[in-house]
């Protein structure tokens, strides 16, 4: 019997492996474009995640199961969704208005729930609902402080750039989560990883053939700066092969929305390392968010 709460470490500890990925990718952004820095976590991510998902067959003692042409489908339209959401977001995070438009792109948990019910017929409780609202809106005044408030509504261009990179995330969880449970054989890990690794394989086909044909700059750049992709590869491999075992045990809506858990704390160490003092707005921020997760838990 599978621990209900499974999914709750596991949603945290990709959370934490997607902090550092997100990091090594926008560091990549200035050196090798914004193509060339979103390729290199599928590309690069591709070998680990093959070597978590040989260690799964091995320890489970289980095959690789069997790809049918809905699993495929689910697969591809999770890949390409990444990409473009991936791709979005590093757009964002080098303009200077990142946090504006950064904020729109965490209202993600809102997009998957919606998505989540009239694509897969996933049941939320009415509590869950709150807790996503809750924790959305914490995020957003943890991310904001007040005098930016009227930004939220005049960056019309970063608006419409974070809100369409939240959606394709959106519904890039919601179509790995499909994917998996189309799959009929295997155990959940086994089931995650699997689709994890034929995802990237997709991924690395479609954006590694667009960048040979079209951006060869930008794919040379990331085999010039190897290291810096590596690092970031085995990072973005972690943080999937954590969330997609995540999405096997429950809807997307609630790994998406306690993902959000770590912003307002990764602004507290920030500060912490800095010493700078947390403002009122991020300690706010932080207490909804709190009540949040506690509220989804419970649900």
């Amino acid at each position: 019997m599978v621990w209900p709460f499974l999914w709750v470490p596991l949603t945290l500890a990709a959370s934490a492996a997607q902090v550092v990925r997100n990091g090594a990718q926008a560091s990549l952004t200035a050196k090798i474009g914004t193509l060339g820095a979103t390729q290199v976590r599928f590309v690069y991510g591709l070998p680990f995640a093959v070597i978590f998902l040989s260690a799964a067959l091995a320890i489970f003692g289980e095959s690789f199961p069997q790809f049918d042409a809905k699993v495929l489908g689910w697969t591809a339209l999770g890949g390409a969704c990444q990409i473009g959401g991936t791709a979005l977001m590093l757009v964002v995070m080098g303009r200077r208005a990142f946090s504006v438009g950064y904020a729109y792109i965490k209202t993600e948990p809102v997009t998957v729930a919606l998505l989540g019910v009239v694509i897969l017929g996933d049941t939320l409780p009415a509590l869950s609902w709150l807790a996503i609202a809750v924790v959305t809106v914490g995020v957003l005044v943890a991310s904001l402080p007040p005098d930016q408030y009227r930004q939220l509504f005049g960056e019309k261009w970063m608006i419409s750039v974070g809100i369409l990179s939240g959606t394709l995330f959106g519904l890039s969880s919601i179509a790995f989560r499909g994917g998996i449970e189309a799959l009929p054989d295997g155990g959940f890990v086994v089931r995650s990883l699997s689709v994890l690794v034929a995802s990237l394989v997709m991924q690395t086909v479609m954006l590694g053939g667009w960048l040979a044909l079209f951006d060869r700059a930008g794919l040379f750049g990331s085999i010039r700066e190897w290291r810096r992709s590596v690092g970031a590869g085995l990072a973005g491999a972690t943080a999937s092969a954590f969330f997609f075992t995540a999405f096997s045990l429950t809807p997307a809506a609630n790994v998406r929305t306690l993902a959000l858990a770590d912003l307002p704390f990764a602004a507290l160490l920030s500060g912490r390392l800095t010493g700078q003092r947390v403002a009122r707005h991020e300690l706010a921020g932080m207490s909804l968010v709190m009540a949040g997760v506690l509220m989804l838990l419970a649900a």
